[in-house]
């Protein structure tokens, strides 16, 4: 049977390349296995974590309000009923948003299997062979496993499975930080585990700015959290119910144990079982498909998305633009493009760590100099009231013009406040634009002027409503 496009893959990559080809009115086959309809994001990603973590935060607060005078608790907390609660609502946005979605396409059939190269135009499903004029990878990706001694005997849950226990851990190891690590960590220790992060490198968020970072850092600490840095988890074992990990902080060999050990050490693109070389699709060290700007691979018929490709990860907001940019371009030869140092990240942690555009190291590393301003939320009319002054604001600009080139931010709500850097970073606008701007007072986006006040005036002499 002959397509305009064959999309394997069904998740936030897939659907969006999908509903493009549908609009364009191609004749589509999406093909899917491993989890169901939605892929990562819906199932075992973005929905399900951020509901548990809007539950520990709901937690927190009842204990931790930030106002004088009100003491509230905690009357109960049943951690099974939480996590069902979960998995209801994955289940209803599922069938919202991708079984309904998908019976809406009319131009789209869907196969469920795992489909498997034939050559540059064909692929196999369950026996049966399909062609197509275009072809779009969309697989996704699973978490890693490290090679570290002992650790499949030793026992270990990813995010996948922490999203589905039954028992509330009394004792949780994670090892790796990084978005999916810090998100898990506070949020099982905002449940009431006893939580220590393991992480390989010097800093809990690498791609991250440094002095935001490590004010998370701090933050998390403060809650509890013991993080260990520069870690190298070596051996893994079991000693009855208990878990164990031996690792090495400057050739110092230290244990902890736990009654869970999760993996948050990356993912690990879906491609092993694709036969790409009998279409001869290049894959790089990590197994990751490599493309082009245009999301096409070394071959003219072939195009990939989402988590299984080599640029850079901005998890399911990336996939999708890429899924649409990826359709596009296949069936009307279009040359559409992400600019990835336009696109923002958020880690929804409490406060949230969100950035978009350079830091200041990479502004040194390109420009050798940095015009690099920082402010405390101490100094933000809104984060006084709501007593959260934590949080940070940091703006890179170009040293000559003015031109905002990154905005990184950590405070509540930072994925809802990085929305406007980012469009200010994508229409090249100058801290003179947003100085001469008029943002609503009180509000906590505001920290984007003040900070771009900075620049050019001593904020602390400054009235509330400037």
């Amino acid at each position: 049977m002959e397509y305009n496009l064959i999309i394997i893959g069904a998740g936030a990559g897939g659907f969006a390349a999908a509903i493009r080809a549908n609009e364009l009115k191609a004749k589509t086959l999406m093909i899917n296995d491993g989890l169901p309809l939605g892929g990562t994001c819906v199932n075992v990603g973005c929905v399900p974590s951020k509901i548990l973590l809007h539950a520990g935060e709901m937690l927190h607060l009842a204990q931790h309000n930030h106002i004088p005078g009100i003491e509230l608790g905690v009357k109960s907390f049943d951690f099974k009923k939480v996590m069902d609660h979960e998995i209801g609502l994955v289940q209803i946005m599922q069938k919202e948003k991708y079984e309904k979605v998908l019976k809406r396409l009319d131009y789209v059939t869907f196969v469920q299997g795992r489909a498997s190269f034939v050559s540059r135009d064909k692929v196999n499903v369950g026996g049966k062979t399909y062609r197509a004029k275009k072809i779009i990878i969309a697989t996704g990706s699973t978490a890693s496993v490290p090679p570290i001694e002992g650790i499949q005997e030793a026992g270990f849950i990813t995010h996948t499975e922490a999203l589905k226990l039954k028992k509330l851990p009394k004792e949780l190891i994670v090892v790796g930080a990084g978005p999916l690590g810090l998100e898990f960590a506070q949020m099982y220790a905002r449940f009431g585990s006893t939580v220590t992060v393991l992480e390989f490198q010097p800093s809990i968020f690498q791609q991250g700015e440094e002095e935001v970072v490590n004010r998370l850092e701090s933050v998390l600490s403060e809650e509890g959290i013991t993080i260990k840095t520069g870690a190298m988890v070596k051996k893994a074992y079991k000693k009855g119910s208990r878990k164990f990990l031996t690792y090495f902080v400057d050739k110092k060999a230290y244990e902890v144990s736990g009654d869970e050990i999760l993996l948050a050490t990356g993912k690990t693109p879906n491609t092993i079982d694709l036969e790409l070389d009998k279409a001869g699709i290049e894959t790089d060290r990590r197994r990751a498909i490599v493309v082009n700007k245009y999301l096409k691979t070394g071959i003219d018929t072939v195009f990939a998305v989402g988590d299984v490709i080599n640029q850079p990860s901005r998890l399911e907001t990336t996939a999708g633009r890429e899924g649409s940019i990826a359709a596009e371009n296949a069936l009307t030869g279009s040359n559409l493009i992400i600019d990835y140092e336009t696109v923002p990240y958020t880690i929804f942690t409490d406060p949230q760590l969100a950035g978009v555009g350079l830091t200041e190291q990479e502004q040194m590393n390109r420009m050798r100099t940095c015009a690099c301003r920082s402010v405390s939320f101490k100094d933000m009319p809104k984060a006084l009231i709501l007593n959260r002054t934590e949080g940070l604001i940091k703006m890179t600009v170009h040293p000559k013009t003015g031109q905002i080139l990154g905005v990184h931010i950590l405070s509540p709500n930072a994925g809802e406040l990085i929305a406007q850097a980012m469009v200010l970073i994508k229409n090249k606008n100058t801290i003179d634009d947003v100085i001469n701007s008029t943002p609503v007072f009180p509000t906590l986006s505001e920290a984007i002027k003040i900070c771009a006040l900075s620049f050019v005036k001593d904020i602390s002499g400054l009235s509330c409503c400037v």
